[in-house]
């Protein structure tokens, strides 16, 4: 079904090319989209719906049926001092029929692709489908998923859809109240960097048309329809760990999430055993503001103490104090390799289970 703001613009701007003026009625004589008062044409557009007639002459006013598929679906009326009016009404029906046709493609295609994303459909009925649907089958794709403030901002759809318009063979849609899924067609030369750059552009555009927040994940590449759904996951994934790992970052792709990919699909109970072998009965958020810095302005610069020490302008044997100290108390020297590994796990399992929690209010 086309909005009442499409057929209003689709008729204004008829008007400022004939110098006609228009109105849209449902079926039942109730005005869906006009450029002038026709409050009167209500009862005639009734009468004329129940006749043979696809168009006619009444007071003045040229009736026009438009049908969907030999269904009446409006009634157009046009009205004019010129000879032409009857031909511009005529051109007026024909435009509105021809969006239906387009309109119901689109909603046929963005059933689809939820569906697709869903995982369901049978795999003989995806490639029936999109055959039918001319929707390519063997391209490279890759699916992002774009997050706001408000969960799916009201605009943010279609905001998203008028920015990648000029390709057809994007698709834009919601399967949820939460985030807008962009299922972007890629030609061969679009790979990593350009995947990133789209996806800064899209978060950039969203933006100025006053979308706060905008976070946006993309999955990997996939060169199969069937497999749309897997690169789809894969970004829910991605905005999911994104915001427990790397929340300073407002673009992440599932490539980019390393181990917090890993933490992310373990389960509440063996990560409150493993905290406790590591810490004891300590968890990090106990050790003071100064002891957490050290440790994670050490970790960015790659167990380099002397670097370590110089951002954090204190002398390097204040930094070894300070380490030694953190040994002490929990059994791990963050200058051995393999302990700082497991010191870094650990943190980042902390992060992740007090992330679970907020879910269990």
């Amino acid at each position: 079904m086309i909005s009442n703001q499409i057929l209003q613009s689709t008729i204004e701007g008829l008007k400022n090319i004939a110098r006609v003026e228009l109105c849209v009625l449902d079926t039942d004589g109730k005005e869906v989209a006009a450029t002038a008062d026709m409050s009167g044409c209500s009862g005639q557009a009734a009468e004329f719906v129940k006749s043979p007639a696809d168009s006619q002459e009444i007071q003045g006013h040229q009736y026009f049926k438009v049908f969907d598929e030999q269904h009446i679906e409006y009634v157009l009326v046009a009205r004019g001092s010129g000879e032409d009016v009857y031909t511009v009404g005529r051109l007026a029906a024909f435009q509105i029929q021809n969006l239906l046709v387009a309109y119901k493609e689109r909603f046929d295609k963005d059933n689809f692709i939820k569906n697709l994303l869903l995982d369901n459909l049978l795999l003989v009925d995806i490639y029936s489908r999109a055959k039918k649907l001319h929707i390519q089958t063997d391209t490279s794709r890759v699916v992002m998923l774009v997050e706001s403030e408000n969960g799916r901002d009201n605009n943010a759809l279609e905001i998203s859809r008028a920015h990648l318009g000029n390709n057809s063979k994007d698709f834009v849609t919601a399967v949820d109240e939460n985030n807008v899924v962009v299922v972007k067609d890629l030609s061969e030369s679009e790979q990593g960097k350009e995947i990133d750059k789209a996806a800064r552009a899209l978060k950039s555009c969203l933006q100025r048309e006053g979308i706060k927040n905008v976070h946006i994940a993309y999955g990997t590449v996939v060169h199969e329809i069937k497999e749309v759904s897997r690169s789809y996951k894969e970004a829910r994934m991605a905005l999911d760990v994104g915001r427990i790992f790397f929340d300073e970052r407002d673009v992440i792709a599932y490539s980019e999430l390393g181990i917090g990919r890993l933490i992310y699909q373990l389960p509440i109970p063996l990560c409150k055993m493993f905290i406790r072998e590591i810490f004891g009965g300590k968890s990090p958020d106990d050790f003071d503001e100064e002891t957490l810095a050290t440790i994670y302005k050490f970790f960015e610069n790659s167990l380099n103490v002397s670097e370590t020490s110089r951002q954090l302008f204190i002398h390097r044997n204040t930094l070894v104090y300070r380490l030694d100290k953190l040994q002490k108390s929990t059994g791990l020297d963050l200058r051995v390799f393999e302990d700082a590994i497991t010191f870094k796990i650990a943190l980042m399992v902390v992060k992740y289970m007090k992330y679970m929690e907020t879910f269990e209010y």
